[in-house]
């Protein structure tokens, strides 16, 4: 390969240094209408030189002059027609330095019709009517022409736009020889996946200068030892050699159609190799229209997971959105945004944010209006803990679903500020739930946790009180809302959760801090879960406890060490795992049901349970209890609380609630 590279770096410079690249340069320097112009005439001249060839081949016996006068007529009707033709079928439409396959079935279209449409005019006008021999002939001719002239063209652009790089490159090479050191330029890469794909990549590449392809690998061993836009393909078992003999800094993954187990095996096969490893869209994203293909972006935690995610009904989408008002609180954040993305795609009747953060809210809201500047929406700032305030935006615009994402989620931080999180998960789901019934909300769906299951933190706790909260207003006869709780567990780089962390920890060399080796997590994507949330509520009766299958669950210790191979890094050597211990009211595992029983429903991921719960008149004095208690910040009574109103809540830490709501005590 390296005497190939040679080569071409010999022909490009003598390429630049020739009078051809001077001529093509001050070519390209005209204007573009004077440039379509040449290219016009340029095809004009090979409809006439290839009906001349023609009638030369087909006559060889007879001078061409006399075969040339004797069919002046239609001669004279080959340009202007062909011409024409070829531009009504859009043959210079598409940009030469951009030219691909395409263009040979339009040339073919474009050549056959124009054929018939010169014996079609010259039959109307009465003129001598070239020899189908000729013809056919003549559309050959012709048709090797047009393309050949064009992928020429664009040959010469990608020759004069690479030129520098490559020049540079081999001058690299040559000082580099001379010094007897190993030849290194910009981003070496290999390409695995050598598909269409993997074509597109290549292509997208070749015009930036710090990146450099050298070679493809491919799982299927028919096209082992063949080529690919000038680069050899090789078997992913040479993959070690490969990257020590060109001193590769690069794998990049051009397997977009790749099942998520597929993806996963060849993410497994790159473990340990001495390269980053980045990736292009998937076929959802490419097709969505969110990224091109040549697009590269690091591996997503997504890529090493390898679940597959069900597609959505979209008759459940539908059911509680479209022509709907519908209300999110927590808009802002990492569940809510998202509640409010999938929600503006099935066309609403008008979308209301609330939101006690200012600037989540504006974020949110700006996103919408430029993405989706046609669905009606209001945004308001306000705190689940006034009903006044909810009540008067639920009334304003007649509100028929809500959607409850408005929590305090992360549990080091609830755990040392306790009362506050009682306040906003419990108190603030109990005063949103009630005022939607009071303003005849039709349905009402509140983001629960895994963490609500025996819990161990007062997160967990507080999580589960909202879900009490709802089952007792659900099992009331009187109420006219379906109230529906979704319980899941982690999503992917939502805010503030480990893989955004270990990303970050990762760029900046740090180490990984790591509470346990042996935790692990459920996970999903974000998109995902807000999808299965809203079908979920769409099949709610009232009073169900939704749960989505979050898959098998992930050692986040073999998830840290996958995410530093993949980033090219040793862990141990390059980048450390400390492990700093479980923090108050971790858990090693989450679970998704409290007594084992649950229902598969309509939808393959989401599954139906009837949790154990507590009777309105019996919850609301407990409830009036605990909050009073977490106004007055007194811890004994918290604890005693939490424990009534949840048997399975078992605190890690019993000194933890006290040394917070009493911070006298600890400089006593």
């Amino acid at each position: 390969m390296r005497e190939k590279l040679s080569v071409s770096a010999a022909f490009l410079r003598l390429f630049q240094t020739g009078l051809l690249l001077q001529f093509i340069t001050g070519l390209l320097k005209l204007p573009r209408r004077l440039r379509r112009y040449i290219l016009f005439a340029g095809d004009s001249i090979i409809f006439l030189i290839a009906a001349c060839i023609a009638l030369n081949l087909r006559f060889e016996d007879s001078p061409l002059i006399d075969q040339f006068w004797y069919y002046q007529a239609s001669l004279a009707l080959t340009v202007p027609i062909k011409f024409c033709i070829f531009y009504l079928l859009g043959m210079y439409r598409p940009l030469l330095r951009h030219t691909g396959a395409e263009i040979l079935w339009l040339a073919l279209k474009a050549v056959i019709l124009s054929e018939a449409g010169l014996v079609a005019f010259s039959t109307l006008l009465h003129v001598q009517v070239l020899p189908r021999s000729v013809q056919i002939i003549s559309a050959l001719i012709t048709w090797i022409g047009v393309v050949g002239i064009r992928f020429s063209i664009r040959r010469f652009l990608v020759l004069i736009d690479t030129a520098p790089q490559a020049t540079h490159a081999a001058a690299v090479r040559s000082r580099q020889r001379h010094k007897s050191l190993p030849y290194s330029t910009s981003q070496r890469i290999i390409i695995y996946g050598a598909g269409s794909a993997g074509f597109q990549l290549s292509q997208a590449l070749l015009r930036e200068t710090e990146y450099q392809v050298i070679a493809f690998v491919d799982d299927n061993p028919e096209i082992h030892g063949r080529s690919l836009d000038r680069a050899h393909i090789y078997s992913p078992t040479l993959l070690r050699t490969l990257i020590a003999q060109y001193q590769i800094t690069m794998v990049l993954l051009a397997v977009p159609s790749a099942s998520p187990q597929d993806k996963r095996r060849i993410l497994q096969s790159l473990k340990g190799l001495p390269v980053k490893v980045k990736t292009v869209p998937s076929v959802r994203e490419i097709v969505a229209g969110h990224v091109p293909i040549g697009k590269i972006r690091n591996v997503d935690i997504s890529d090493l997971l390898g679940r597959a995610e069900v597609l959505p009904d979209p008759s459940l989408l539908r059911v509680n959105i479209t022509d709907k008002s519908v209300l999110v609180t927590g808009a802002g954040g990492s569940i809510g945004s998202e509640l409010c993305r999938q929600i503006a795609q099935q066309n609403p009747r008008l979308l209301v944010l609330y939101e006690l953060n200012e600037f989540a809210l504006y974020s949110i809201e700006t996103e919408l209006a430029e993405t989706y500047p046609n669905v009606p929406r209001f945004a308001y700032l306000g705190s689940v803990t006034d009903g006044d305030r909810l009540s008067e935006v639920l009334e304003k615009h007649q509100v028929e679903t809500v959607y409850h994402a408005a929590a305090y989620k992360h549990v080091p931080l609830v755990e040392s500020n306790a009362a506050q999180g009682i306040i906003n998960n419990a108190y603030g789901t109990m005063v949103t739930a009630q005022t939607a019934e009071k303003c005849r909300v039709e349905t009402f769906v509140l983001i629960s946790t895994d963490k609500a299951v025996r819990p161990t933190n007062v997160m967990g706790a507080t999580k589960r009180i909202a879900e009490l909260v709802l089952q007792a207003l659900a099992a009331r006869a009187k109420t006219r809302t379906r109230f529906v709780m979704v319980r899941f567990g982690n999503v992917l780089n939502s805010n503030g959760s480990v893989v955004p962390r270990f990303r970050q920890q990762i760029a900046a060399g740090q180490p990984i801090t790591l509470t346990h080796p042996e935790m692990t997590r459920y996970f999903m994507s974000i998109p995902e879960a807000s999808r299965l949330v809203i079908q979920a509520g769409a099949m709610a009766q009232g009073g169900e406890v939704f749960l989505l299958d979050m898959g098998e669950p992930v050692r986040i210790y073999d998830l840290a060490v996958q995410m530093i191979e993949l980033s090219g890094l040793v862990p141990g050597a390059d980048i450390d795992i400390e492990i700093t211990g479980l923090r108050p009211g971790e858990k090693l595992y989450e679970e998704l049901l409290i007594s084992g029983n649950s229902m598969a429903t309509s939808h393959p991921k989401i599954f139906a349970a009837r949790e154990a719960m507590i009777p309105w008149e019996q919850l609301e004095p407990l409830l009036d209890q605990l909050f009073l208690a977490a106004y007055q910040k007194n811890a004994t009574k918290l604890r005693s609380l939490l424990k009534t109103l949840v048997p399975e809540y078992q605190p890690s830490s019993s000194k933890s609630m006290d040394s917070v709501l009493n911070p006298q005590r600890r400089t006593s």
